[in-house]
């Protein structure tokens, strides 16, 4: 009796071990889930400093802008594009939305919207160019970085714009969980955002849509998808995404500056690649990147906290760039 009732929970222990052992060897999200818990590990055994409640508040903090960019930027490398120019939106977004509302004493609400809009017309543009002129994505979106950086220098005339307004510095208001957590409004507004783009992808045919042009642009022509309308929407909906982390970015500091965020568009590259995201495009996942982000996130502030120059956290996180990419490379000849 004893021998018999202990074979099914053999079996089924077995089931539940492969089933887990398919996940991490198809799931795009598995690799960065394994280096974030190596990367907390390893700082938590180092540091005294690292696994706190405070620090880890702050690397939340840390990782919302970058995190919110890397969103739009896994939408854009899914169809086997790239967006190099999405923090110059981002950048001029927020000196627009300030200046409206500060000196052109324009109303916060009105401001905040003109600035989403204005960000999601400029993630058409680069749409509409990649599209209609069948223009490289890396040649299209390197010429905007450059207009745009020139464009927020112009429009601030150097300096930088101070905001005062709740409305646009919310989503920084701070709250405590159990007394003790600090929690921003901005932590729900990504947690959304992200929960909102992965049904997108996941659940509709829109989704399915953008995975397949990813993967065989011309395939998925052949097989009746409008593929120049999915890939414009799909800028639209970055550009909207690059928006929401102008607003982001106000309310983490309260304070538009053309010179913020310069390598934004690097550590949101950074972040989808770790996170698993294929550069070739039709594979990765919203979950993933967020994974990515906090991967990026934990290693520069770990290292800080261990009292390492920021030299070698460049050189580590670069390193860890490039075993992703080779690792997606690997599992794509392998697939093949």
């Amino acid at each position: 009796m004893t021998a018999t009732t202990t074979a099914p929970k053999d079996r089924s222990a077995a089931r539940r071990g492969r089933t887990l052992m398919k996940w991490f060897a198809t799931s795009t999200a598995a690799g960065p889930l394994v280096a974030l818990l190596v990367a907390v590990t390893v700082f938590a055994l180092t540091t005294d400093t690292f696994f706190t409640v405070d620090n880890g508040s702050l690397i939340v903090q840390q990782v919302l802008v970058v995190g919110t960019l890397a969103i739009g930027q896994t939408l854009i490398i899914l169809t086997a594009g790239i967006d190099l120019a999405n923090a110059a939106i981002m950048v001029l977004g927020t000196l627009v939305i300030a200046r409206l509302a500060g000196e052109s004493g324009m109303p916060p609400l009105a401001a905040l919207i003109v600035g989403i809009v204005l960000c999601t017309a400029l993630g058409g543009l680069s749409g509409v160019l990649v599209t209609r002129l069948a223009l490289p994505p890396f040649i299209v979106t390197l010429g905007v970085l450059s207009v745009l950086t020139a464009t927020s220098q112009l429009y601030a005339s150097g300096q930088s714009f101070p905001v005062t307004s709740s409305l646009l510095t919310w989503l920084g208001e701070k709250s405590y969980l159990f007394g003790r957590i600090e929690v921003t409004v901005g932590m729900t507004v990504m947690i959304l955002l992200t929960a909102g783009v992965w049904f997108a992808l996941t659940q509709t045919s829109w989704g399915r849509n953008v995975y397949a042009v990813g993967d065989d642009e011309e395939a998925a022509r052949l097989s009746g998808v409008n593929t120049k309308r999915v890939v414009l929407s799909v800028y639209l909906l970055a550009g909207f995404v690059y928006g929401i982390a102008a607003w982001q970015a106000l309310g983490r500091i309260p304070n538009a500056d053309p010179n913020a965020f310069q390598l934004g568009n690097l550590e949101s590259i950074t972040a989808v690649v770790i996170g698993g995201t294929s550069l070739f495009g039709g594979r990765g996942s919203i979950p993933g990147t967020i994974l990515g982000a906090l991967v990026v996130t934990v290693l520069a502030n770990g290292l800080t906290q261990a009292g390492i120059d920021s030299l070698y956290q460049q050189v580590a996180t670069g390193v860890l760039v490039i075993v992703a990419v080779a690792v997606d490379r690997l599992v794509r000849v392998r697939a093949t």
